[in-house]
């Protein structure tokens, strides 16, 4: 996965408006504070509330 660091600084969650990070595995951005994760397709982030999975 190749999200630019630049984006990863001003993503947040849709959620919670807090800052996300990049799972160490699969495509997927990772909110700690929702423990929501979000979907990675064609290296771009899906930060929709409805395409996100708890874990």
């Amino acid at each position: 996965m190749s999200v630019r660091s630049e984006l990863l600084e001003i993503l947040a969650c849709p959620q919670c408006k807090q800052p996300v990070e990049i799972a160490t595995e699969g495509d997927f951005i990772l909110c700690e504070a929702c423990r929501l994760r979000y979907p990675v397709r064609d290296d771009i982030p899906i930060m929709l509330i409805d395409e996100a999975e708890s874990y």
